[in-house]
C-alpha cells in the first residue's frame, strides 16, 4: 500500500540486499492516490508482487520477494529476517507482528498515518499491545505527503540499525500539525516488557 511502496522505494534504491514483502492486498484506485509504486491500469494486481518486480527492475543487485499472503500466513513460513517494518493499516495485524517479532527476538519498526498525522516507533523491549489499545478503527482520509515522510522516517531508521548505526529503540515519535499549522513532534519512552 502507501507506506509499503514508498519504503520498498527507499530501502531498495539504497541497496538494501533483500526485501521480502508481504500483502495479501490488490491494488484499488480509491487509494492509487498515496500509493506511488501504483498506477491506473493495475486495478487487482498483487500489491507486493509489483512493488518487487518495481524494485528488481530499478534496483537489480537487490532481490525483491513477493509473497501474496497475509501476515500470519508468512509468520508460518519460518523466513528468517534482520528487521520487521510494518507498512500495514490495522492495529490487529500491528499486534500480530509484534507478538511474531517477540517470538522470533527480531526488532520492527511501526508506522502509523492517518489525515496529516503519523508515527513511528522502533519496538525493542516495548511491546505494542502495553502501548496501544487493539481495535478494528478506520483511519480517516490520509493525505499522500505524511505517507511519504512516515514511511522516509521508518526507512531511515530501519537503514540505520541494519548498518550498525544508533537508533533510538522504544521511543514513539508522534508528528502533528497543531492548531496555528505548526508541524509539532512529540517524543513519548515506550514502557519495557
Amino acid at each position: 500500500g502507501g507506506l509499503g511502496s514508498f519504503l520498498s522505494f527507499a530501502l531498495g534504491a539504497s541497496g538494501i540486499g533483500e526485501i521480502h514483502m508481504v500483502d495479501f492486498d490488490e491494488v484499488s484506485l480509491h487509494n492509487i492516490h498515496r500509493q506511488i509504486a501504483f498506477k491506473t491500469g493495475d486495478e487487482g494486481k498483487n500489491k507486493a508482487r509489483i512493488n518487487a518486480q518495481i524494485i528488481e527492475e530499478r534496483c537489480p543487485y537487490v532481490k525483491a520477494v513477493a509473497h501474496e499472503c497475509d501476515f500470519e500466513t508468512f509468520s508460518k513460513k519460518g523466513i528468517e529476517v534482520d528487521l520487521i517494518i510494518d507498512a500495514t493499516d490495522n492495529l490487529p495485524t500491528r499486534g500480530a507482528i509484534n507478538a511474531y517479532a517477540k517470538s522470533v527476538d527480531t526488532p520492527w519498526v511501526y508506522g502509523s498515518v492517518e489525515a496529516f498525522n503519523g508515527q513511528v516507533c522502533f519496538f525493542e523491549e516495548a511491546s505494542f499491545e502495553e502501548v496501544f489499545k487493539i481495535t478494528q478503527k478506520t483511519p480517516a482520509g490520509i493525505a499522500a505527503p505524511i505517507v511519504m515522510h512516515i514511511a522516509s522516517l521508518q526507512a531511515n531508521l530501519a537503514l540505520r540499525y541494519l548498518a550498525g548505526l544508533n537508533v533510538k529503540k522504544d521511543y514513539l515519535y508522534y508528528l502533528f500539525f497543531n492548531d496555528e499549522g505548526e508541524l509539532v513532534t512529540q517524543k513519548f519512552g515506550l514502557p519495557k516488557s
